[in-house]
This record gives structure tokens, sequence and C-alpha cells, in this order.
């Protein structure tokens, strides 16, 4: 699991700022990323774990996309497959 800071935007739009008594939009916000990668026997259960840590029912709570990994290496050891999981 990787977990990220980064920025970006989307239906909550950009935040009002002041600088030096003007008034400016962000158009990106900070936002957190998680990537992970698990057997495909417990994405439903991982699914469910992040849905019911994130979940406040506002705007902004995010979005899970779930996509293939066609192949894992381990770089130390040359494991392959769910052993380099």
């Amino acid at each position: 699991m990787t977990v990220t800071e980064v920025k970006g935007f989307g239906r909550t739009g950009g935040k009002k700022e002041m600088y030096r008594g003007s008034a400016y939009v962000v158009d990106f916000v900070p936002k957190v990323k998680i990537e992970a990668v698990v057997p495909d026997e417990i994405v439903h259960e991982v699914l469910e774990a992040i849905e019911k840590s994130a979940k406040t029912g506002r705007i902004g709570d995010g979005k899970i996309f779930v996509a293939p990994v066609e192949e894992a290496v381990r770089i130390r050891t040359g494991e392959r497959g769910k052993d380099a999981i």
C-alpha cells in the first residue's frame, strides 16, 4: 500500500484564498491518494473497509478505482505474482 499527498479537483471545485488583500481561487485542492495491490480473493473486503473508513456522506469523499495488475515482481528476490505481493 502507498499513501500519497496529492492535489486535484472535481465537483468540490476550488477554494478561495486571500493573498495580500486579494481573493483568488485555488483550483487544485489537497487530497490523499491510496494505492493498494491485493489478491483478487480479498478485493471486495478491501473495498468495503475503505468505504467504511472514508465515507462521510459529503461531497469530497472520493472515489475508488479497481484495475487489474498484470504482473508483480519483487526485485530483491525475483518472486512473482502473489508471492511478490
